[in-house]
């Protein structure tokens, strides 16, 4: 009787496995979301500085950043968030530097001076923080929320803490925070804010009005703080 071959096995052949896709670089995604969302800060704090709230335009920010309007509210909700950070980033920058200079080592004048300097500094590094900050003034803080107010306020206590520091240590006479924060806020902030101004004064003929320097203005508002908080005025 014949033998019976053995019944061949039928080969599956399965499908090749398909390639996986090379993996996403690493923090790509973040590091994009944080570039538009600094782009459309940069673009809005410009925008805010020329127009005010009111008149400021989503859409010219939006065009301004190179970005579809719609990021503007998938990062910040809406333009008054968007004004909030931009206010946020100015004054909390301020914050960090006097709070700072109040908790040093350095003597009440020196930290008066280095008070002053350090609002020069953040108002000079923000080219877009004088206009912003006289446009709230004139329209009466309008657009300050709890945040910024509380950023505010301990701007001026730190200014206090440095005063009540120096009548304790019989170096100062005693002056109102606010007073004194007010003699330094503002010749700084008109200096920066008036440079086209200037400019227009000496071709319109006041001759020098272009020459006053950024030392010269903050070295005056530094000998005038410390000649009220010493009682020489």
């Amino acid at each position: 009787m014949p033998r019976r071959r053995p019944a061949r096995t039928a080969v599956r052949h399965r499908p090749p496995a398909p390639r996986a896709r090379p993996p996403r670089p690493p923090g790509r995604p973040r590091r994009d979301a944080a570039s538009s969302r600094q782009r459309l800060l940069d673009a809005a704090a410009a925008e805010f500085a020329a127009h005010g709230f009111a008149g400021a335009s989503v859409d010219r920010i939006a065009a301004a950043a190179g970005l579809n309007k719609a990021m503007i509210y998938y990062h910040f909700a809406s333009k008054a968030g968007l004004y909030g950070e931009i206010l946020r980033d100015m004054f909390g920058a301020v914050s960090v530097e006097v709070r700072a200079v109040a908790a040093s080592s350095e003597p009440p004048p020196q930290k008066i001076r280095a008070f002053v300097e350090a609002i020069a500094r953040e108002a000079e590094d923000r080219p877009h923080f004088p206009p912003i900050w006289f446009r709230e003034i004139a329209e009466g803080g309008a657009h300050l929320d709890a945040a910024v107010l509380r950023i505010l306020g301990g701007i001026v206590g730190s200014l206090a803490s440095i005063v009540e520091e120096g009548v304790h240590a019989g170096r100062f006479v005693r002056v109102d925070p606010l007073v004194i924060h007010a003699a330094i806020v503002a010749p700084l902030l008109l200096f920066f804010a008036s440079r086209g101004v200037r400019g227009r004064l000496e071709r319109a003929g006041l001759p020098g009005a272009t020459a006053v320097t950024r030392q010269m203005v903050v070295g005056h508002v530094q000998r005038m703080s410390l000649a009220a908080l010493e009682g020489r005025l």
